[in-house]
């Protein structure tokens, strides 16, 4: 089995997964890991440890030397007078533009230095003449790139209603498309407005915990069902997913119990109510 570490480019931001080879790698240690733009600083947050591991991972090119440190501490600085130099030309030329985020290549086979600068925006911007400016201001090629709400989410962070770092940031944006039937498949309310993230639109987690609550379902007593439990038999009223655990009423009371202590349903639940089209 390979051995596994995950690194983070800036605190709490998303892990990325490197084979460490031969290295010895400790928590917290800064080391440089392969991208498209070459070499690049990064900090381990976990491993290296052993384990089973689907696909072939990079593997890392070893730990930062302070040349490397040196280096990726003045393209932070760059990356911040970017930002800074665009934010100013971009008021100047009075777009409607927001900028989330920077990238800067400060070296390459095929240019001197690139910088990439991504915006938001509620439409499309016509930014020709700012372009030249913010070239000559930053003596650098420029790459404007416009994303969406959940892209700048991703890009900026935050913390949630939920009081943790977006998922979006932190675990990246998820493939499945998003919409309110994986609402109704865990028993959110209807209301959109009561669902939406920090950039406006339905939250991630709800696609990444889909399958969490469609697995439970498979495997759990339906609403209506009678079990019986180490309280005596009962009727399942409620799922609790987190916790693997279904709510039964026993009696006048209701008792939550974890889902392995439940026993063989006594009689078939009773029919759901068909969930709305869509």
């Amino acid at each position: 089995m390979p051995r596994v570490l995950a690194v983070a480019y800036e605190p709490l931001g998303r892990l990325y997964y490197f084979d460490p080879g031969e290295e010895h790698v400790s928590f917290g240690q800064q080391v440089l890991v392969p991208s498209g733009a070459g070499a690049e600083v990064a900090t381990c947050v976990w491993g290296p440890v052993t384990l089973e591991w689907d696909t072939e991972l990079p593997r890392l090119i070893g730990i930062a030397q302070p040349s490397d440190l040196d280096r990726d501490a003045r393209n932070r600085a760059k990356r911040a007078e970017i930002a800074a130099v665009a934010r100013r030309l971009i008021a100047q030329h009075d777009l409607g533009m927001r900028v989330v985020g920077v990238d800067y290549v400060d070296r390459s086979e095929e240019f001197d230095q690139l910088a990439v600068v991504y915006f938001e925006a509620p439409g499309r911007v016509d930014f020709r003449a700012l372009i030249p400016d913010l070239a000559r201001a930053l003596k650098a090629r420029i790459d404007l790139r416009q994303v969406g709400s959940r892209d700048a989410a991703a890009i900026l962070g935050g913390v949630g209603a939920c009081g943790r770092e977006y998922c979006c940031a932190s675990i990246g944006l998820p493939e499945a498309v998003i919409s309110m039937r994986l609402a109704r498949t865990q028993d959110l309310p209807a209301n959109p407005a009561q669902l939406l993230g920090g950039c406006g639109r339905l939250m991630c987690c709800l696609a990444y915990e889909h399958d969490l609550y469609r697995e439970f379902r498979e495997r759990a007593p339906g609403l209506g069902a009678r079990v019986t439990t180490a309280e005596g038999p009962g009727r399942v009223v409620g799922h609790v997913v987190p916790l693997e655990a279904v709510m039964v009423q026993i009696g006048h009371e209701q008792v939550r119990c974890p889902l392995a202590s439940i026993g063989s349903p006594m009689d078939p639940p009773r029919p759901a109510r068909k969930a709305p089209p869509g």
